[in-house]
């Protein structure tokens, strides 16, 4: 078995000692980044069931169409996963069903459609259906060496989209067509997809996912830059704020304190410390600024084969970072009918603190 194969056995077997650990039967799991992460299978989605079965003390079973089956084999990780095809005329959550045991709890996986929990509910009547949160939560929360190599392709990629976008100019152009240029660099800069471009000028940057529109960008708007894409199934996301030409009253003095909030999270970031701290650095110096009410949202979510995944840096959440974590670090502050500002970098912890991923500069850029 080669490395491929070795990496999705230890997966595996993560998985199977979370899911005993927290007292579960076992785990199902359908389409979504925890069966890509687990099982290297990222199915189209379809109303017919897909579904990765892995119970302690078994080898994983692969449920699938049957006119998929040649396609989950195709990408095979090597480790050690029965792939069970099943036909149009067969019950597939009869086939699940008999895979477990009578009775016991099963974690079932966020993405799941309520169609196949109650199918699955009905089929195995003794068997309770739980959240897989309950056990599995963090299971992709630290990254590999190899992932964390997409996670930094990915980021660059953006950085070096952001420098174009700037390079080319905002004033006088439409929203919607700088979306759709940021959309075109990322692609051009190495992404294999686009997930999202936000674009908001002036009082539309004060809508933290302000979708782009035709307003026109003029002299003196703030522009609100948030957008990322995958790169080998990985995400980038960075937000930066610019100004045309020059800005408005008030704004200098609102980047320079989310600036500050930003760089003020990043130095908090080290193994050990509670993802709550990271956030409650950045609120202290927006607060202190005189904003605390306009930082809208927390400071950051963790990234990954998702955009938004474990840890999620918020208050409450007291769990201890490790290395390998990674995660955005975004404060804001908006103005309604004013402007907007975020900043935002993708970071990994380290073993002795982190390091930012993005590299494009913070400090303000005018554009023309």
């Amino acid at each position: 078995m080669g490395d491929r194969g070795d990496r999705f056995e230890l997966r595996l077997a993560r998985a199977a000692e979370l899911v005993e650990r927290a007292g579960l039967a076992g785990l199902l799991v359908t389409p979504s980044a925890d069966l890509v992460y687990l099982a290297g299978y990222d199915p189209p989605p379809l109303e017919r069931l897909t579904c990765l079965v892995v119970r302690p003390g078994s080898d994983p079973a692969l449920v699938v169409p049957e006119l998929e089956r040649p396609r989950a084999l195709a990408v095979s990780t090597g480790a050690r996963v029965e792939t069970v095809g099943w036909r149009d005329t067969e019950d597939p959550y009869d086939l699940v069903g008999r895979l477990l045991w009578p009775t016991g709890a099963y974690g079932v996986t966020d993405r799941t459609w309520a169609a196949h929990v109650l199918g699955l509910q009905a089929a195995a009547p003794g068997v309770e259906l739980v959240p897989a949160s309950r056990a599995v939560a963090g299971l992709r929360a630290v990254k590999d060496a190899e992932e964390v190599a997409l996670l930094s392709a990915a980021a660059h990629a953006a950085d070096r989209t952001f420098a174009r976008v700037c390079d080319n100019g905002l004033g006088g152009r439409k929203e919607v067509d700088v979306a759709a240029t940021l959309g075109e660099l990322l692609v051009q800069e190495g992404h294999d997809s686009v997930a999202f471009t936000i674009v908001g000028s002036g009082p539309n940057g004060a809508s933290p996912h302000h979708e782009p529109d035709g307003r026109e960008i003029g002299p003196g708007d703030p522009v609100v830059l948030d957008f990322g894409g995958r790169v080998g199934g990985y995400c980038s996301d960075i937000t930066r704020t610019v100004a045309v030409d020059e800005p408005p009253d008030g704004f200098v003095e609102v980047y320079e304190a989310v600036k500050e909030a930003q760089e003020r999270a990043f130095r908090t970031v080290k193994p050990g410390v509670p993802a709550e701290d990271v956030d409650r650095a950045a609120r202290a110096v927006v607060e202190a600024a005189g904003f605390g009410d306009r930082f809208l949202h927390r400071t950051g979510h963790g990234i990954g084969l998702d955009e938004h995944e474990p840890p999620y840096i918020v208050a409450g959440n007291r769990e201890a970072l490790e290395p390998g974590m990674s995660f955005s670090i975004e404060p804001g502050i908006y103005l309604e009918g004013r402007f907007g500002v975020r900043i935002e970098d993708i970071v990994v912890v380290t073993e002795d603190g982190a390091t930012r991923l993005n590299e494009a500069p913070r400090d303000l850029r005018a554009v023309r």
